[in-house]
């Protein structure tokens, strides 16, 4: 009896220790579902049109009638650059001019000959353009109701290579440039309107809208370029700006499980979803899409239906058997 009733508590001692060896999960089945395709691109925002303003060729700069931030409308002036140059070109076309009337007033008494009238007449219309021409170059004027946004000499510096000043067209819309991935800009389309939010402005939220979109992938980023347009008609959205820009893309049938399930693997940015299925669990990768709440939107590795392990992952491998706790 001794020897009997030893045997049978050995026996139970080892069933117990067997059970305990097998993990206990907790899980739960999951669906598909109609998810909401919204997209956030970050940008930064750009004038509607920049124009540098420049002489065609370098020189000395007498006045500056701008400053940075300064309105501007279209026709001011705005730089006047040194004048000798201008003033010669005048004295020789002044010059020629005379010599032109003198050369008419012969041909007309006999005197003269039509070939120097011709000759006279080709090099005044060449003085006159280029003292137009320079004329327009030292007076440099605004084509554009716009902003000064840049400002790069003082009076009495030379011009150089860069632009005496920057000028940013600010009304009635600013726009910012998007870097979409291939995926999404299937659903993007021209005149598709778009949310846009700043850190400038908390809690608030500017309408715009796609304006176009560029032909060509970015073989670097298999990206597309996307312009959006936002209305700024009262200059509060300025150049530099940091955008976030929502679109929305429509919705997307797809699995839908809860954040538990995913499990991060250590040492790479691969997530992986517990399966369970005949008593055993396989260890799937997952792409992500959205974050719901206490939810992530899978675009694959999880079926419609699946069960899938929520908590207890921690002593799991791919294809062990599992004690199921609740459902």
């Amino acid at each position: 009896m001794v020897c009997l009733l030893a045997w049978s508590c050995s026996k139970k001692e080892k069933q117990v220790v067997h059970q305990e060896e097998i993990p206990a999960v907790t899980v739960e089945v999951v669906h598909q579902r109609e998810v909401p395709q919204q997209s956030t691109y970050t940008a930064t925002v750009e004038a509607e049109n920049v124009n540098n303003i420049a002489p065609n060729t370098p020189n000395r700069i007498k006045t500056i009638a701008v400053e940075v931030g300064d309105h501007v409308r279209a026709g001011q002036e705005l730089v006047r650059l040194d004048t000798s140059n201008a003033d010669q070109l005048r004295i020789n076309l002044e010059q020629l001019e005379r010599e032109y009337n003198r050369a008419s007033q012969l041909l007309e008494i006999g005197s003269g000959t039509q070939q120097t009238v011709d000759q006279l007449r080709a090099q005044l219309d060449a003085a006159r353009s280029q003292y137009a021409n320079v004329m327009e170059n030292t007076v440099l004027r605004s084509p554009i109701n716009g902003v000064v946004t840049a400002r790069n000499f003082d009076p009495g510096d030379m011009s150089g290579n860069q632009p005496i000043l920057v000028l940013g067209q600010l009304t009635p819309v600013v726009k910012v440039m998007l870097a979409v991935s291939e995926t999404d800009v299937a659903t993007v389309r021209t005149g598709m309107p778009v949310s846009v939010t700043f850190d400038s402005y908390p809690g608030e939220t500017f309408n715009g809208s796609v304006r176009r979109i560029y032909p060509t992938v970015d073989p670097g980023t298999r990206t597309f370029q996307v312009e959006v347009q936002i209305a700024n008609s009262g200059e509060r959205i300025l150049p530099g700006m940091f955008a976030r820009v929502t679109m929305d893309l429509g919705t997307r049938n797809s699995v839908v499980v809860p954040d538990r399930a995913v499990v991060k693997q250590t040492g790479s940015g691969n997530r992986y979803v517990y399966v369970l299925s005949g008593g055993k669990v396989s260890f799937n990768r997952v792409q992500l899409g959205q974050r719901l709440d206490n939810s992530y939107e899978l675009y694959e590795g999880v079926a419609d239906g699946d069960t899938v392990v929520i908590s207890g992952q921690s002593r799991l491998a791919d294809g062990i058997a599992v004690q199921v706790l609740d459902r």
